[in-house]
């Protein structure tokens, strides 16, 4: 498995989606319910049968709806499809109920509409808008991008505008993130060693990082807190932080994975906390307090003190608190394709290798009292 994704839409249970991808079984999509009191993980499977799954991602607005892409082979030859899917009502909502083995038989999703993308080759993932209604997707296909509006109820997608990527060479998207910022009028996406932000507004380029890595960018996250501030990772194993608005250098690089870094995440709440999974099987959890929206800590109120304490206070204030890598978690044997924050718990997160070994941790308790306190 690769593809690993929280329930968007889901803000009171911890549930996250994987996809399997497997060649030679009809491949699923296991729906994870983590019952955070009793520390049980209860399972739903439902089928998938169009192919092997490469990267899934659920609707911000309906918890049903999902869409992934995956690999069908046609003519001998073998192509990365996109479509959108609702999955069975009463599996829409995170329960805490364990499925009797009576009703246990896998279930299957619900086909809403194709991506349909022949012209334009192969998807490398769709993307939600963000604060949406969840009928705005953009998908990546090859050296394209796509921005479709779902119609009712789903059932149909349309190709409202595209851009493509114009140069030398087989150019081909890797990744992209919208961006929760400026009315979620810009993307960012990966291509090779680039970075590239994107007016979904007019499809025009707005900045370029040129070599950003030394070699294959991996993936991209957009800070939830600083609006101009960009994570990438790459093949270099490196980790590097940018902000959009001067991309000559990067802000802040990280250098503590030993292969290839496949995701970095921000945290949702406290934006200091990055995940990263890389093909070293290792999570790391870091703490970038430096380049996050509190780089002072708590900030003290003026009526918390007395005026001998104010000198100071100010003094201890000004210098931003130290960056460092909180946790590496070496629970996997296999390549960490894919990490994730729960929509529902900030404080958790689950990684999953190729072996289809998921693991769900959370911050450790001192680090979360020391950021809340």
């Amino acid at each position: 498995a690769r593809a690993l994704t929280p329930q968007t839409a889901e803000t009171d249970a911890i549930r996250f989606l994987i996809g399997t991808q497997s060649l030679r079984y009809d491949n699923q999509i296991h729906i994870i319910d983590f019952d955070d009191e009793n520390n049980i993980i209860n399972k739903n499977v439902l089928l998938h049968q169009v192919g092997e799954i490469w990267h899934i991602s659920t609707s911000p607005a309906d918890r049903g709806v999902l869409a992934t892409c995956y690999n069908k082979t046609s003519d001998s030859k073998v192509m990365t499809c996109a479509a959108v899917w609702r999955m069975p009502k009463e599996l829409e909502s995170g329960s805490h109920e364990s499925p009797d083995d009576s009703s246990s038989n896998t279930q299957t999703l619900e086909l809403l509409c194709h991506l349909d993308n022949t012209a334009h080759g192969n998807m490398a993932c769709v993307m939600w808008e963000p604060m949406g209604d969840g009928k705005k997707i953009i998908s990546l296909a090859d050296n394209n991008i796509l921005l479709w509006d779902l119609q009712e109820s789903s059932a149909e997608a349309v190709l409202s505008s595209s851009a493509a990527l114009e140069g030398k060479g087989q150019l081909k998207f890797t990744s992209g993130r919208w961006s929760p910022h400026h009315n979620c009028t810009q993307i960012a996406t990966a291509n090779d060693t680039t970075v590239r932000g994107w007016d979904t507004r007019t499809m025009r380029q707005i900045y370029c990082i040129e070599n950003a890595h030394g070699q294959l960018v991996r993936d991209l996250d957009f800070n939830p807190n600083k609006q101009y501030y960009l994570a990438s990772c790459g093949d270099d194993c490196k980790v590097k932080f940018w902000d959009t608005r001067n991309v000559t250098e990067p802000v802040k690089t990280l250098e503590e994975h030993s292969h290839w870094v496949w995701n970095v995440r921000y945290n949702h709440s406290h934006d200091q906390l990055i995940l990263t999974g890389s093909s070293d099987s290792r999570v790391i959890l870091s703490n970038m307090v430096s380049i996050s929206s509190e780089p002072f800590g708590h900030m003290v109120d003026d009526d918390e003190l007395s005026d001998q304490e104010d000198q100071h206070q100010e003094e201890k204030v000004k210098e931003p608190l130290q960056d460092s890598v909180i946790a590496t978690y070496e629970e996997h044997e296999d390549s960490v394709y894919a990490v994730e924050w729960s929509s529902a718990d900030p404080w958790l997160f689950a990684s999953l290798s190729y072996d289809g070994r998921l693991v769900i941790n959370r911050v450790p308790r001192a680090l979360k009292y020391h950021i809340l306190l």
